[in-house]
């Protein structure tokens, strides 16, 4: 949605107005917001005329990429996980509504209250006049994934989810398997990590509602903390530990390498709040090994993002340049692998 015709604008005031019983909705600025590089977010402020919702609305609507990726869900898919979240507690934007109709702006789209702060993950590891003090943050962001995590196949029911996999590990390392394979190109060191992960797998457990991408880059910050969890378009079912070992792994510190959880804080300090608002124990050797799992997961979906440039011709700087990343993740994978680095992870 490169910006919408008059027409355009008139059909989404009127979708608007209809869905808030108002009497007339007017768009008073819109603009791109950065990031996103799976779905296209835009800024509204909105002014509502009449209904329960009358006065200004500062909105974020979000829509579909030109290209996108497999496995992302739609955004009626990610409104409805939105929407749980925000009964759970969990500090996510507020769902507003969903749209699934093509005739509005020529896809589905949803709707969500603006928040505050910034996501850039650059940012966030290096200026420390955001998100207040770091250990505090971090602990709050080990309380946040517990409150996605209290979400279970038990308590929830989605439709449009996979069934909660027996083995979390063999079916998320198949599933990476299937997409090398679909690619075609030789990555001995994707193959080695690959063996590695397979002769290292834990035991089944329970699965929780996963994130997925639950990391530095995906929430925001202010001067004073946590303002939202974003960008909800991977969750799933799977082992609690995915979306632990994927918030810790050396791919998502940016700028603060030496600081595991995330960049900005201590692994004690996250595990404190995950542990207090679950009761349950996190294990360093599975948030080890799916740590390993997470740089192999970002080499294959940097490799997707580079097709997006390469092969669906979205000519944008940023999937040329993510297709460079598996690489350094390489790198990142032989590390963590070598025989003296088995244990918990730096």
């Amino acid at each position: 949605m490169s910006g919408l015709s008059p027409e355009g604008k008139d059909r989404l005031c009127q979708c608007l107005t209809d869905a808030f019983g108002a009497d007339s909705v007017s768009i008073e600025a819109m603009s791109i917001l950065s990031g996103g590089a799976i779905q296209e977010n835009w800024a509204l402020d909105l002014t509502i005329t009449g209904g329960d919702r009358a006065g200004t609305l500062s909105a974020v609507l979000r829509t579909d990429s030109p290209t996108g990726v497999a496995v992302s869900l739609s955004r009626a898919e990610e409104f409805a996980l939105l929407q749980a979240a925000w009964n759970a507690g969990v500090t996510v934007p507020e769902p507003i509504l969903c749209v699934t109709d093509l005739a509005i702006i020529g896809k589905e789209f949803c709707l969500m209250r603006r928040v505050g702060g910034t996501a850039l993950g650059q940012r966030i590891t290096r200026d420390m006049d955001l998100g207040g003090d770091r250990e505090a943050l971090t602990e709050r962001l080990g309380r946040e994934m517990a409150r996605i995590h209290s979400i279970t196949p038990e308590t929830h029911h989605f439709d449009f989810l996979s069934a909660p996999p027996a083995d979390a590990a063999a079916a998320e390392l198949a599933a990476m398997c299937a997409f090398l394979d679909e690619m075609d190109r030789p990555r001995p060191v994707l193959d080695w990590t690959i063996r590695w992960l397979e002769r290292n797998r834990p035991d089944p457990i329970g699965s929780v509602l996963a994130h997925h991408d639950f990391r530095t880059g995906n929430y925001m910050v202010d001067a004073t903390g946590l303002t939202a969890i974003l960008d909800w378009e991977f969750a799933g079912w799977s082992d609690r530990h995915e979306d632990i070992g994927w918030f810790h792994a050396m791919c998502w510190r940016f700028s603060g390498r030496n600081k595991p959880a995330g960049g900005v804080g201590s692994r004690e300090a996250f595990a404190r709040g995950y542990e207090s608002e679950s009761g349950v124990k996190i294990d360093p050797q599975r948030v080890y090994y799916w740590e390993v799992y997470a740089h192999l997961r970002w080499a294959v979906i940097a490799l997707q993002q580079g097709d997006r440039y390469l092969v669906g011709g979205e000519r944008t700087l940023d999937l040329g340049l993510t297709g460079r990343r598996p690489t350094e993740m390489e790198l990142e994978m032989l590390r963590m692998t070598a025989p003296s680095s088995r244990g918990e992870g730096a």
